[in-house]
């Protein structure tokens, strides 16, 4: 890592630079969207590609924007449980779980998926987040535990450890048994399998994020070529699509994940020497905060565990970094998470002003990710009262509609209570983000996950595939 900014070589110093981490994260010369490695933005279209989840398979490219953490070591799972809020004991090689963190004082920091992989190996899988906080960690403990960090191709295009790739649908399993040599074994959800596919030894996670049972798909690096080539082949009489980026981008919108929540590490002492430890050229440091929900406080844009969704997942029964901060959070709860659907006449209105109304135009909307910063936070509205925020938005081809994630007040939460969305920027700092005015925009409350989903229920699905 280069000394040579002008803001200093961490973190830290590029907030006490701008002032403040909002002055920081709303200034100039911060980075837009997400932008994903690797691959086209699309490879037939966008909205056949995002169809394809929902009606035939879907073929999702992990290989170049997930960042991987190895750890190695004995005291891998005690670790883990000091920094964790979910509970890690029963935890057999061959299995995988959601990984989440929180900072002392309760709020989100990032959460991944953990990969059993041998007795003394895991790795972590997800947005670098989690990742950094994990490592960082990890380099200050006593444990028995070593993290060696393998970047996405964001950072650096290169070979990596293992290609990932996920596939997805309603054929997603007939095509698997097809190319699977042998029989599939028996694996539940969340479990891994040892496979074998085009002469290649590979592993399959159990999974699904389009209401049917799917697989995340990875193997050495070298062998990509000819498993992917085989599920090419023998996918398109299933109506297989890869997914390109654009699509790529809208797959947390129907599932009700949050992708890219606001880490919570900018505030307080406690995390000040993560922030001195954090590379001034990481997402952490260079990513954008943008829209409507104007705050000096950097807190009123995070959200907790508990309002991320995973509630059900924090263990109660031992001790935890945030435990007693999360507790009283988890007892005096005052917000949810919910889907938004987006009026489409509002939508259509606010596209038509951002492109033809040169005196009083609208912040423009993009299709498929109308994103225009790394972590989004637009004003939700009852009345003319603020009640909570939209974070992450999209265009479902399958529900023709924009959906966003929102954290709203609970007494408003409920399916079906009609909002407003106050979207754009104005007089914005950052680069990238033109001359606008606000608009409202109706929203309407619906359950997250948007599409309901059945490929943990075992009525329906069982547990043999």
């Amino acid at each position: 890592m280069s000394d040579a900014t002008p803001f200093g070589p961490t973190l830290e110093d590029r907030i006490q630079a701008a002032g403040s981490p909002v002055q920081l994260l709303r200034g100039p010369g911060q980075l837009g969207p997400y932008v994903f490695p690797g691959i086209a933005a699309e490879f037939t279209n966008w909205r056949d590609e995002v169809r394809a989840w929902k009606d035939s398979v879907a073929l999702l490219e992990q290989s170049y924007h997930m960042s991987e953490l190895q750890l190695r070591g004995k005291d891998v799972i005690p670790f883990l449980s000091e920094i964790a809020v979910n509970r890690f004991d029963p935890f057999r090689v061959g299995r995988a779980k959601q990984v989440v963190l929180a900072s002392p004082d309760g709020f989100l920091i990032g959460d991944a998926i953990l990969f059993h992989e041998d007795d003394d190996f895991f790795r972590i899988v997800g947005a670098p987040f989690a990742h950094d906080w994990v490592q960082y960690r990890a380099n200050e403990s006593d444990y028995d535990v070593t993290a060696e960090l393998n970047h996405n191709w964001s950072v650096v295009e290169a070979p990596r450890d293992v290609f990932r790739f996920q596939i997805q649908g309603p054929f997603a399993l007939e095509l698997v048994r097809e190319l699977v040599e042998g029989t599939l074994p028996d694996v539940g959800f969340f479990s891994i399998a040892d496979v074998t596919i085009a002469g290649k030894s590979v592993r399959a996670l159990r999974h699904g994020m389009a209401g049917t049972p799917g697989f995340e798909i990875y193997g050495p690096w070298d062998d990509q070529q000819a498993v992917r080539a085989a599920f090419a082949e023998a996918g398109a009489k299933y109506g297989l699509r890869t997914v390109g980026a654009s699509a790529y981008a809208t797959t947390a919108q129907e599932s009700g994940w949050l992708p890219l929540p606001l880490p919570a590490i900018y505030h307080g002492e406690e995390l000040k020497s993560y922030r001195q430890a954090t590379s001034a050229f990481s997402l952490e440091s260079m990513g954008s905060l943008g829209g409507s929900l104007l705050s000096d406080r950097i807190e009123d844009y995070y959200v907790d565990p508990i309002e991320a969704g995973y509630g059900r997942l924090v263990d109660w029964d031992r001790s935890f970094v945030g435990r007693d901060a999360l507790r009283e959070k988890a007892d005096n709860q005052k917000r949810e998470k919910v889907t938004l659907v987006w009026n489409d006449e509002d939508v259509a209105a606010t596209i038509q002003s951002s492109l033809f109304d040169s005196q009083h135009p609208a912040q423009f909307i993009a299709l498929p990710s109308p994103m225009y910063a790394t972590w989004a936070a637009d004003a939700v509205q009852s009345g003319g009262q603020t009640i909570g925020f939209s974070q992450y938005m999209s265009f479902s081809a399958n529900a023709g509609h924009i959906l966003s994630h929102g954290i709203l007040d609970r007494e408003l939460a409920t399916p079906g209570t009609e909002l407003t969305l106050m979207w754009g920027e104005p007089d914005s700092r950052r680069d990238n983000v033109g001359r606008n005015e606000l608009r409202e925009i109706r929203v309407t409350v619906a359950p997250t996950p948007y599409f309901d989903k059945v490929i943990k229920r075992a009525a329906q699905v069982p547990a043999s595939v």
